[in-house]
């Protein structure tokens, strides 16, 4: 959350009635394949506060009342925005759905098992693709895998029968370079769109084009035309620019959020330092890990910054101020996701494998940091990278078990939580 937004949320009237107690927005940042640990920390956590209520007959209410996602993020904020309605067991099926992908249902590349052998053959394969698909992937495996597992129709049943409040997806524009989250809600909600420099909302239903558009990562996945204003722009990755990922919880009146993010450890120490000059893949890697690299921990820090400063004012004070400190718990992996991605790589589709080796964008022989372990993460739509990064996930989440069923005690007090594992 930027100050910006803090400031200009409370003293601007946006409408927004004051949250029910323990009301928590979830934020879920993107990253491609990776994204598959934000399933793991979920299903944690509904084992968690599954046990808080112990022979309740009633299932647990879903615990989420906005829903916000970037990039694949959007894939699972929107998956559990049509499951709300099943209440807590929502968060274990999302990890039922990661558990059941691959690759081939996520992207396609036609190229012959040859490809590996030429740097030049591999070239003319990726400028084909281009060619057909407008970008090196075909995406369209994804639609019809989004068709079948994402229930839109039961998005607008739960707002209407109040399970969640606002389900938001962001998308950057390729045509102005702005940074919109396009926002399903009731017809009559209080809250009017807003507008800051170089980001912007809007309300419209979430379509699948809006799920392809967050999710089209540079270069890979082709750029998608949405409706905005009245006019047709195209759309990429909404991890590009990304600068307040809080910023839409907080313009909806949440105090509470829980967001996950995919981004790692420093990655200065995956490897041995070498004079080598970098391969295609490490840095394609890097760019990637650039495209992704979000501004989380240090929105959730401000945040956190902020929201202290306002519970140490004199409680008079603090009563006369149109401020509102906000409670933000913030998880992401506490292992390397290259190094996990590089035990992996043999999982790949052998046609993706095999141009990335003729490209010489992968060699399995070296290192995590030097393999295209980093790229190779955010295609590795298979079972056993997707299995642990949703164990990874798991067991960062009951690591911070105590931290995460504080944070959901009906009225925390404000927390401190760091912003990484």
């Amino acid at each position: 959350m930027s100050l910006d937004t803090l400031i200009s949320r409370n003293l601007l009237d946006t409408g927004a009635p004051a949250p029910p107690d323990g009301a928590c927005a979830l934020v879920l940042m993107g990253g491609g394949a990776r994204t598959a640990y934000q399933a793991g920390v979920l299903k944690a956590l509904a084992t968690m506060l599954a046990a808080q209520s112990p022979g309740v007959q009633a299932p647990p209410p879903f615990p989420f009342r906005w829903l916000f996602g970037t990039s694949a993020g959007a894939l699972n904020a929107s998956y559990l925005a049509g499951c709300s309605a099943a209440g807590l067991q929502a968060l274990p099926q999302l990890a039922t759905f990661w558990s059941a992908l691959r690759s081939e249902r996520v992207y396609q590349l036609d190229a012959p098992s040859w490809v590996r052998a030429h740097r030049l053959v591999a070239g003319l394969t990726l400028a084909r693709q281009v060619r057909r698909h407008r970008a090196l992937l075909d995406t369209l495996p994804l639609v019809d895998t989004l068709h079948r597992a994402i229930n839109l129709p039961a998005v607008e049943q739960a707002l209407t029968q109040q399970h969640i409040e606002v389900l938001g997806v962001t998308a950057s524009s390729y045509t102005t370079g702005e940074h919109w989250t396009f926002c399903q809600t009731r017809t009559d909600h209080p809250v009017k769109p807003w507008q800051r420099p170089g980001r912007r909302a809007a309300y419209q239903p979430i379509t699948i084009e809006h799920l392809m558009a967050s999710s089209a990562i540079p270069f890979l996945f082709p750029a998608v035309p949405l409706w905005v204003d009245g006019h047709k722009e195209y759309f990429g990755d909404g991890s590009m620019r990304q600068l307040s990922p809080l910023s839409p919880a907080i313009h909806f009146g949440a105090r509470r959020i829980l967001v996950i993010g995919v981004a790692q450890p420093q990655r200065a120490g995956m490897g041995v330092r070498t004079n080598n000059e970098p391969t295609a893949g490490t840095i394609a890697g890097h760019a990637m890990a650039s495209v992704f690299h979000d501004t989380l921990q240090s929105d959730v820090e401000q945040a956190q910054r902020v929201s202290q400063t306002l519970a140490k004012l004199p409680a008079a004070l603090a009563a006369a101020l149109p401020y509102h400190p906000v409670n933000v718990m913030a998880i992401q992996p506490s292992f390397s996701l290259d190094e996990l991605a590089h035990k992996h790589i043999g999982s790949l589709p052998a046609a993706t494998r095999n141009t990335l080796t003729g490209l010489g964008a992968l060699d399995p022989s070296r290192g995590a940091a030097g393999s295209a372990a980093s790229l190779a993460s955010y295609l590795l739509f298979e079972s056993d990278f997707i299995q642990a990064l949703i164990e990874l996930g798991e067991g960062d989440a009951w690591r911070r078990k105590d931290e995460l069923m504080a944070f959901f005690e009906p009225s925390p007090r404000l927390a401190t939580h760091p912003a990484v594992t």
